[in-house]
Order: C-alpha cells, then sequence, then structure tokens
C-alpha cells in the first residue's frame, strides 16, 4: 500500500507545484522552488507509479510471501520465505528485473 499513497502524494505535490508557478511569475516572485518541486514530484511519481506497478503484478507472490511470514518464527524460516518468493518472482520477471531485486535482498 505504500508505493500507491507515494503516488497519490506525489501527484498531489506535483499539482501544487504546477498550480503555484504561474501565481509565482505573476507576483514578480522567483520560481525555483516551485520548479524544484515539479522536478523531484515528478520524479517521485514516477518512481511511485514503477512501484506501484511492479507490486500489483507481483500481487499472488506477495500475497503468499505474507502468508509465509506470518508463520516464520526463526530467522532461518524468514529467509525460506523470502528464497520462496525470490523464485516465484524470477518465474515471472524478466532477468535484469531480478538483477536490480537482488541488490536489494535483506
Amino acid at each position: 500500500m505504500l508505493p500507491l499513497a507515494g503516488l497519490v502524494m506525489a501527484l498531489f505535490a506535483l499539482m501544487a507545484g504546477i498550480r503555484a508557478l504561474p501565481l509565482l511569475k505573476g507576483a514578480g516572485r522567483p520560481t525555483g522552488v516551485a520548479v524544484g518541486g515539479i522536478t523531484v514530484s515528478s520524479l517521485a511519481l514516477a518512481l511511485s507509479a514503477g512501484a506501484t506497478a511492479m507490486q500489483l503484478y507481483l500481487m499472488d507472490e506477495y500475497s503468499a510471501y505474507q502468508e509465509c511470514m506470518k508463520g516464520a518464527g526463526t530467522v532461518a524460516s524468514q529467509g525460506e520465505c523470502f528464497m520462496q518468493f525470490r523464485d516465484a518472482a524470477q518465474r515471472k520477471l524478466p532477468a535484469d528485473v531480478l538483477e536490480v531485486l537482488g541488490a536489494m535482498q535483506p
């Protein structure tokens, strides 16, 4: 759910920056902060959209991972849950995406 919340917040920030830009120009004030906000919120929007899409694409695998983690009482069993999730994601994702995910492994 966090990527979806980031998506909404980034969209709100982008709209606020776009609305502030003409107001600042009309008042003869510097627009650097608004342009910076638009840039950062655009980047956040893109990242949040990608994370949300990935979460939706791997929804079944992630649900199985969460269920596994609920019953995992040891570090070893938590590691086994992650391995099962990784294997399920490997079957569904291209190899280059998995290399990026492998770098983020706990």
